[in-house]
């Protein structure tokens, strides 16, 4: 049986992204409920919010779910022990040190999965204790490696290195992209961008239509001196390339940041000065879609792209 459907008791070995702004209860449970796995998103919500959301998403599907967990806010250990009351048996943590919090969530008989953007990292993921990695290549939406390593290099290399279960992440949305990743070695995939310009996606119209609208180039990796993120090209983009001319320093860069910047863009739908995350794969997104047509979309692209290599002779 394939690794990913079993450590996770689902269907497909889709796994939606734990985005900021997007993955609320909806849309976790809307994933979950149609075979893959749903994430809600932790990094954008207060503590007693995201207890809120788990409550909800636990009375939407009785399928498997989990929480994604940026360890670089400051609330995380009252997130963790969120997560432990509500009996929630899924965690991906990111942006951290997996050591932190693996532990602590493996006694409690929580599954953990760390977001990678190396083979170095997948191995200090590896030998913490995880039960899965999470690649993610420099393709994907919101924040990312400084290394620029694609997934089609990155996969490959951390399936050398690893014996854990793998997740590939990274401009994937389709299920040829679904199954080109897992020739390369992953055992299953995350899908982000495609999940944002969902009907359940809780991001605010103005952004899904904007992505949807996103074409080949239309996004670029930027602010690497803080915490490098890709984002839609805009009026907040084209003052961050501004700002870069004149050799800001960190200090610059984070006044310019402020505030809320990624909750006006995404939650908000201020196209103008909002932080506008998403992947490169939004330029083969070009429909808003419920999240059950998405997924029977994609898989029966996989199954049809499997015949066609299995087809090829030379």
């Amino acid at each position: 049986m394939n690794r990913i459907i079993q450590l996770f008791s689902i269907k497909y070995p889709i796994i939606q992204g734990g985005m900021i702004w997007n993955s609320g209860y909806k849309l976790a449970s809307a994933v979950s409920n149609n075979g893959g796995l749903g994430l809600i998103g932790a990094g954008s919500m207060y503590p007693e919010v995201l207890r809120e959301h788990i409550q909800k998403c636990k009375i939407a599907t009785d399928k498997p779910f989990g929480v994604n967990v940026p360890m670089l806010y400051p609330n995380v250990p009252e997130i963790m022990d969120i997560i432990v009351e509500e009996g929630v048996k899924i965690v991906f943590t990111s942006a951290g040190n997996p050591k932190t919090w693996t532990s602590f969530l493996k006694e409690k008989g929580i599954t953990v999965v760390h977001v990678v953007s190396s083979s170095k990292f997948a191995l200090k993921a590896q030998e913490a204790g995880v039960d899965a990695v999470v690649a993610e290549g420099f393709e994907a939406g919101g924040h990312n490696g400084r290394e620029e390593t694609t997934t089609l290099t990155l996969i490959p290399m951390v399936k050398e290195n690893i014996s854990v279960p793998l997740i590939a992440a990274g401009g994937i949305a389709t299920g040829r992209g679904m199954l080109a990743a897992m020739v390369l070695g992953a055992d299953g995939v995350q899908m982000g961008s495609r999940f944002v310009a969902s009907t359940e996606s809780s991001a605010h119209d103005n952004f899904k239509k904007t992505v949807i609208e996103t074409q080949e180039g239309g996004t670029l990796l930027t602010l690497k001196e803080l915490a490098p993120v890709r984002l839609i090209k805009n009026k907040f983009f084209d003052d961050v390339q501004n700002l870069y001319s004149k050799c800001p320093t960190k200090e610059d860069l984070e006044n310019l940041l402020g505030k809320r910047r990624a909750k006006r863009g995404m939650f908000e739908g201020d196209l103008v000065e909002g932080e506008l995350e998403i992947g490169q794969i939004a330029g083969l997104i070009h429909e808003i879609k419920p999240v059950g047509l998405i997924i029977n979309e994609i898989i029966k692209e996989f199954e049809l792209a499997k015949k066609e290599v299995g087809s090829y002779t030379f």
